[in-house]
């Protein structure tokens, strides 16, 4: 089978023992630089898009996508909802009234945001029914004053679905006896956990026992919250119903709650993979010295291969070929281990942190308690290709070094 000699020399140079062991280990290491780089990229990389999935499923499944809040309380939410409805990029409409308070048990206090909602038409705007621990969302009834509230909370109160709990607004009551803050008992009737800091600081309760405690009229809202087809729309799209909406109105949609959260993670993508693209660089330029060190053992034989009739472009596509081996192995062995620690890594620090008996993502602190993952084989693509390129780019100097060498320079010594 006819192979071009530089692809048999060079690959025949990868293979054979040489006669400097330092060479040896200096390619290996290039060469595990380079399957370490490239693991790490990947797999990071993953960690990072699984970030920013669950942002958008989880945290902007649970809040508006947008808004549209009246300045007074709404009469006829229903009737809105249906105009909010009419454009292509509402799927959903909900009424909403938001509450500022604290909740308190047994002498444990804790803030929370809650939030009064239509059990029926909650469900057309968030995932909350699709994470309901105990109980549903239909046990919240008109005048039963019953609470949903976070699994953290469940946990900070030692609550259950029965138990009761008293919310405290943030309003005086002036009385005979003197001014006492405004109370009121709820009795638990479910616990969700969508897995982030939601679970700690947001409680839901039905639309008109927020409308009553808030001391409006019966049928009264704050706004409508809308589930949008593209919530990377929810600026234009809320903007938009505002000023067509006949009425005293103002929007606001999830960039401007989250927004922050969603920046931080496209930015520390971006910047820990061009931090992550120096390791890289640096095993792919390994390469470099690698290969100088080669060139300077192998004099004798490219004379002889030159004496012979060998083209300086022979000799610097033999160097070129053993470069780019090294290149070619190394990013197909981190690519391989790349994607399988980014497809594994959940269920490792899962069972990393049951036999440690710790977690690591405490949703105390952080706005996800675990570690997603999700693997983009563009991205596995772009870093594999990178690294390949880099290697490449690498092997052309020592290689051009190698076809200006002179036989009878070379040969004079030995």
């Amino acid at each position: 089978m006819f192979r071009p000699l530089p692809f048999f020399v060079g690959l025949r140079y990868t293979r054979a023992k040489r006669r400097n062991h330092f060479i040896s280990f200096i390619s290996l290491i290039s060469m595990l630089g380079l399957t370490l780089g490239v693991l790490v990229m990947i797999l990071v990389l993953s960690v990072m898009n699984g970030f920013d999935r669950e942002l958008r499923t989880r945290i902007l499944g649970m809040v508006p996508h947008a808004s549209i809040n009246g300045y007074q309380p709404i009469e006829d939410w229903r009737s809105l909802a249906d105009q909010l409805e009419q454009h292509p990029q509402v799927v959903g409409a909900a009424p909403f009234i938001q509450m500022q308070g604290m909740l308190t048990h047994n002498g444990v206090v804790a803030p929370v945001l809650a939030s009064g909602i239509d059990p029926e038409a909650e469900q057309r705007v968030s995932i909350i029914g699709e994470h309901m621990q105990s109980g549903t969302l239909e046990a919240l009834r008109e005048g039963e004053f019953g609470i949903i509230i976070g699994e953290l909370i469940a946990r900070r109160f030692n609550v259950q679905p029965g138990d009761k709990l008293t919310f405290v607004m943030p309003e005086a009551s002036v009385t005979p006896a003197g001014v006492f803050p405004r109370l009121k008992r709820f009795h638990v009737v479910g616990v969700f956990k969508v897995g982030a800091e939601l679970d700690g600081s947001l409680a839901m309760v039905h639309v008109a026992d927020a409308a009553r405690l808030s001391r409006w009229q019966p049928g009264q809202v704050q706004g409508v919250r809308l589930q949008l087809e593209d919530l990377f729309q929810a600026p234009q799209v809320a903007w938009d119903l505002v000023t067509r909406l006949p009425g005293d109105y103002y929007a606001q949609d999830w960039t401007r709650s989250h927004g922050n959260l969603f920046a931080a993670i496209r930015m520390e993508k971006t910047m820990i993979g061009l931090l992550l693209l120096l390791i890289i660089a640096v095993a792919a330029f390994n390469i470099i010295s690698t290969l100088v060190m080669v060139v300077t053992d192998k004099k004798a034989d490219i004379a002889i291969l030159r004496t012979l009739g060998a083209s300086p472009g022979t000799i610097m596509g033999i160097f070129m070929v053993q470069g780019s081996v090294i290149g070619v192995v190394g990013t197909i062995a981190g690519g391989v281990l790349g994607v399988l620690a980014a497809l594994n890594v959940s269920a490792m620090v899962a069972g990393l942190e049951r036999l440690l008996g710790t977690q690591f993502l405490s949703s105390d602190v952080y706005f996800i308690s675990y570690l997603p993952s999700q693997l983009i084989w563009t991205d596995v693509i772009i870093i594999c290709g990178t690294a390949l390129g880099m290697s490449f780019l690498a092997t052309l100097y020592p290689a051009w070094r190698a076809s200006r060498t002179e036989p009878a320079e070379a040969l004079r010594y030995d």
